[in-house]
């Protein structure tokens, strides 16, 4: 065996992911980036490449687990972490719907027809990317896993819906009024914002061409809830962004909207007093990335929040 070989071959020694009554395998190194799960939701499962303007789906219902994971290594392609995902899928008894590269899906409107949690946390290299979606045996359940290869760097989200399961709901106040702070990422955002006196807000959604949360239930939400109680001189600004598409007015109107939607949850779902929270859009003035490509627009439509004083 050579050297690269080994080496390859080490990296896909691999670990239990559980992931609702299925478990699956991923990498050994890889590493959880973003988690977005709902206790009961409807999730759209592409069934066929994009063609005549838009990708077939199957529509499932039931809990909705969605995860993304970064794997580190050079030279890894999405058809070397796509292929044992799909074996273990088949050993369990699903049905393949959709197996499919960038160029048989449809590339880049392939991509951007369905759902993927937001980069840097999930990376879709446009030229490198593999789709594969399963029902399960009793049609009840259902699967999809996007993986896609950048420089250094492996990508994979899952999306697990419709089985039975227990799944803990988002953090929201209990009959006291207290609300509970999940682990991972609510901690790092917490982390993030105290240390860095701002945080992107990575589980915020908001419907296609809508200014309103697809969801108010959110672990982000419930730590920023408990940093407020924890620190009650704190105050706080959400800030929205967009890219580059459409006029600056309107992109402030937008961004400004979605701002307000976010400071609505907190202070109606999670009891934030509404004094210690601002609601502001930037539009496109404020990006992260380039607006000339689409992951850089992705990732410039984002939700911040900012530290803007804290009392005593």
């Amino acid at each position: 065996m050579t050297g690269p070989t080994r080496s390859l071959a080490a990296l896909l020694c691999c670990v239990a992911w559980p992931l609702q009554a299925l478990d699956l395998t991923l990498p050994a190194n890889a590493s959880e980036t973003a988690a977005r799960d709902r206790v009961l939701a409807q999730e759209a499962i592409a069934t066929g490449p994009y063609a005549d303007g838009s990708v077939p789906t199957r529509i499932f219902e039931g809990p909705v687990v969605r995860r993304a994971y970064r794997i580190p290594s050079s030279g890894l392609t999405p058809l070397q972490i796509m292929a044992p995902l799909r074996a273990q899928l088949e050993e369990a008894g699903y049905r393949i719907l959709l197996d499919c590269d960038e160029a048989r899906c449809g590339g880049f409107d392939f991509r951007f027809a369905i759902d993927v949690l937001p980069a840097p946390n999930m990376y879709v290299n446009i030229r490198a990317y593999h789709f594969l979606s399963a029902v399960s045996a009793d049609g009840g359940a259902a699967v999809s896993v996007l993986a896609s290869a950048a420089t250094g760097a492996g990508y994979v989200q899952v999306v697990q819906v419709g089985e039975e399961a227990a799944l803990t709901p988002p953090d929201a106040p209990a009959a006291d009024g207290t609300v509970g702070v999940s682990t991972g990422a609510s901690d790092d955002l917490a982390t993030r914002l105290l240390a860095d006196g701002h945080a992107v807000l990575q589980t915020m959604e908001f419907a296609v061409g809508s200014t309103n949360l697809s969801t108010t239930g959110s672990p982000e939400l419930a730590a920023i809830a408990a940093i407020m109680r924890a620190r009650p001189g704190l105050r706080i600004a959400v800030v929205g962004h967009t890219d580059t598409i459409g006029g600056l007015d309107a992109n402030i109107t937008v961004s400004r909207a979605r701002a307000r939607s976010v400071r609505a949850a907190l202070v109606d779902v999670y009891g934030v007093p509404p004094d210690r929270i601002e609601a502001e859009g930037m539009g496109y003035l404020a990006p992260v990335a380039s607006n000339l490509t689409p992951q850089g627009r992705e990732a410039n439509r984002r939700v911040e929040v900012v530290i803007v004083s804290e009392d005593g």
